[in-house]
């Protein structure tokens, strides 16, 4: 169950975002408009060095698209099949690379993949690529053979994964804790050791040649230190997945009492219809801008993920005896421990799927409110150019689906490249482009219509018109 689940929810991503444009949701408004005028590492990405992998995986090949096609939603589309694919080539690469018994790995990535992943999934957030990353690290590490072939193709792992967003040292920390057990002379061990402080100095380096710029500076520290706020998770996802879990652990144990034989099919039962009225008649909310916090849960929950997995994998190996014996012997029978486990999947995948159905619909409708204010006469000379319109005039009810900082990009796009408005939010304080970057992009010969690229730059120089532009 743990397989087919990770496996359809990473065949899902691809179909439902390609489907559903969802590479335009938030931040990925403003890559998509940046690849669609051929200039992402201008527009942002110098900015974040330590995030080169994401860069050179997805964004620079739908570049290149646009170039060879001369078509900037070829690029767009191209961004976004790269990017949802992760998922699916991270289950793939790891079932190549896990030779631990029963590719206990490979089970423990599937796993990850179907509970975790639906949390972030529309949100082109970089811990996206990282988490798809860390599972055939893991397995690389473990199981790579100690040869120079072995050891290049673990840096590799490693490299692409300490490059994918700064809380991956998170994820490559736990990997090497995992080797520890091994022996700490043991060749998986010192080779991590060895490749995490060559990475380290490759980090600093990079922070070095490549600074951002003084705006983004700020901001990055913001961010960081906002990254592990526990008010993150006050969010209606969150308590919905905990409620699931505690009613359906609080119905089982009285059930089992009178019909232990029955009592995991019925406390689902319960549960499933309990979540039902709660949806039909008491939830109003739409898990939408959330998602890109929920990244923090990846860094934590990702690799206790993993610990797990290779301590599992190391166990039935030999090598260490089972932490869990004892304490699995004073549990209910092996039956009815699985059957529970699988209702609680069974609860959170429902869960995760109903969430993702509310969210995609929700953007859809947000989608079209933007391309018709797009294409409006409707103006709002007040944001400072009669050629700007709030998207305060779209439906309220939609307010969660809201990226302020990328509304003007998206409004771009989905006019295709032909606004009559740019549309703007009028609370937002945060600018992506410098006014000499979005200058230099209108002086170019470019598919992207010049009328577009002169919106953008008027929308640059009015909010960061004293930022220089960094090659």
């Amino acid at each position: 169950m743990i397989i087919v689940a990770g496996l359809c929810w990473s065949l899902a991503f691809v179909v439902i975002a390609l489907s559903s444009q969802l590479e335009l949701y938030g931040d990925g408004a403003m890559f998509s408009y940046a690849v669609a005028v051929r200039d992402v590492w201008a527009f942002h990405w110098h900015n974040i060095s330590g995030r080169t992998s994401v860069y050179l995986l997805t964004l620079l090949p739908a570049e290149t698209v646009v170039a060879i096609t001369g078509n900037p939603w070829a690029g767009i589309v191209a961004y976004g099949f790269l990017f949802y694919l992760a998922p699916l080539a991270g289950l793939a690469a790891t079932y190549a690379a896990d030779r631990s018994p029963g590719r206990v790995i490979f089970l423990y990535a599937c796993g990850s993949t179907a509970l975790l992943c639906p949390l972030i999934f529309g949100f082109p957030t970089e811990m996206w690529l990282a988490h798809a990353i860390f599972w055939p690290t893991l397995a690389l590490s473990h199981y790579a053979r100690s040869t120079i072939t072995g050891a290049i193709s673990v840096f590799a792992a490693w490299l692409l994964l300490a490059f994918a967003h700064e809380g991956a040292f998170v994820l490559l920390l736990a990997v090497l804790a995992t080797l520890a057990p091994r022996g700490l002379r043991s060749m998986p061990f010192r080779r991590g050791v060895a490749i995490l402080f060559v990475i380290a100095i490759l980090a600093v380096t990079s922070k070095i040649l490549f600074p951002p710029d003084e705006y983004y500076a700020d901001a990055f520290m913001r961010a960081a230190l906002h990254f592990f706020d526990p008010a993150i998770f006050r969010v209606e996802i969150v308590f919905e997945l905990l409620a699931a879990i505690i009613v359906y652990a609080a119905l089982l144990g009285p059930i089992s009492v009178w019909l232990p034989k029955r009592a995991c099919i019925l406390a689902l039962s319960v549960l499933l219809a309990l979540l039902c009225i709660y949806w039909l008649r008491f939830d109003h909310s739409v898990h939408a801008n959330s998602r890109y916090y929920m990244r923090t849960a990846l860094v934590i929950a990702t690799p206790l993920l993993g610990i797990m997995a290779a301590l599992a994998a190391i166990t039935r190996e030999g090598l260490v005896a089972n932490p869990l014996a004892r304490f699995r012997q004073g549990l209910i029978s092996t039956p009815r421990r699985m059957c529970a486990l699988a209702s609680i999947l069974i609860a959170v995948t429902l869960i995760h799927v109903v969430e993702t159905a509310k969210f995609v619909t929700a953007w859809s409708r947000y989608r079209d409110a933007i391309a018709t204010l797009a294409m409006s006469q409707d103006s709002d000379p007040a944001l400072g150019d009669p050629r700007f319109v709030s998207s305060r005039r779209g439906p309220p009810d939609l307010a969660p689906l809201e990226w302020f900082s990328t509304i003007p990009y998206l409004s771009a796009i989905l006019s295709n490249f032909r606004p009559n408005r740019l549309v703007i939010d009028p609370t937002g304080n945060y600018f992506w482009l410098s006014c000499a970057t979005a200058t230099h992009s209108t002086e170019r010969q470019l598919v992207v219509p010049s009328h577009t690229r002169e919106l953008i730059r008027t929308y640059s120089c009015l909010h960061r018109p004293a930022q220089t532009r960094r090659k």
